[in-house]
């Protein structure tokens, strides 16, 4: 059996800035410590964090006034930064700096008074986020290429605004501004590069797997966006594909008869994941032969801010 190791491995730079924040913190103030939403989207991360005293909130009021709260990797709506300000929470803003990016789009694009069609998972974090950041009379949320048909943006703007959630298919992505184009031919479309670049290289990286293996593993949490579009990228690349959050998930059945082995994970797993899995194989199959490449993002680092 050869086990092949997706060139992307490790928590991508975003997510390593919103720990790190945590832990900062953590080191700075001691506790207690709140954080808004899940910090990322990782169960062992949370847990982690968890078992060392943070306690995790979707709701400012369990917050008591005038204490320390980390906003999470994924962002917030201004009404929740008023909020906290409102009730002397001392912030601390771990979001994601490509995310923070967005934000800044999505207040120039409603400036100008430009329709924006806000591409995502309707219901998630960084959705919820970013949505706050625009005028609510120019904002049209969809979240795939048949919510285009349905769009309805009155007369034919000139100019539209278009934004992505940051971790969706890149491919995805591509058929949804294909139909746009189609519906508003007259109309420019104004779309920046916002998908992140790690889950773009982790996208190309599971299809890179997929011309070589036979069976394709992906670790991740399944709220987690970047990890179920790994998967979906695997299976759409004609490879079966499976997801777990960690090993003890790992049905070794249907690894029998499989030669070539791929493995991956989302921008928000721990490492230690990938190493147990690999571990758990090679103490199933004899001769197993491991493939590793150089992680094309190996130097990317987000400065910590002060806190």
């Amino acid at each position: 059996m050869e086990i092949y190791l997706a060139k992307t491995q490790g928590f991508c730079a975003g997510v390593s800035f919103a720990i790190d924040i945590v832990e900062k913190a953590l080191k700075k103030y001691g506790m207690p410590i709140y954080v808004f939403h899940d910090i990322v989207h990782n169960t062992h991360v949370v847990n982690d964090f968890r078992s060392r005293g943070v306690v995790f909130v979707e709701d400012l009021g369990a917050v008591p006034e005038g204490d320390r709260v980390i906003f999470s990797a994924h962002g917030v709506p201004p009404e929740i930064v008023e909020e906290a300000k409102k009730r002397n929470l001392k912030i601390i803003d771990a979001t994601c700096p490509l995310v923070a990016k967005v934000h800044k789009e999505a207040i120039q694009y409603s400036q100008a008074g430009i329709p924006v069609v806000l591409i995502g998972h309707k219901n998630h974090q960084e959705i919820i986020g970013t949505s706050g950041y625009v005028n609510p009379k120019l904002l049209h949320i969809i979240q795939d290429a048949k919510d285009v048909e349905s769009l309805q943006l009155g007369p034919a703007p000139s100019k539209i605004g278009v934004i992505t959630q940051t971790t969706l298919s890149v491919d995805e992505t591509r058929q949804i501004m294909d139909s746009l184009k189609k519906k508003f031919p007259d109309s420019q479309l104004l779309l920046k590069a916002d998908l992140c670049y790690a889950t773009q290289n982790r996208q190309d990286a599971v299809k890179e797997l997929a011309q070589i293996c036979d069976l394709i593993i992906v670790c991740g949490s399944r709220n987690s966006s970047n990890s179920n579009r790994l998967r979906e990228t695997g299976s759409s690349s004609g490879v079966e594909t499976v997801i777990i959050d960690s090993v003890n998930e790992l049905d070794m059945e249907i690894l029998e008869n499989k030669n070539k082995i791929g493995i991956t994970s989302g921008a928000s797993v721990p490492r230690f994941i990938v190493e147990d899995v690999v571990e758990t194989i090679r103490n199933v199959f004899t001769d197993v032969k491991i493939h590793s490449f150089e992680n094309p993002e190996k130097d990317i680092i987000f400065k910590l801010p002060e806190i």
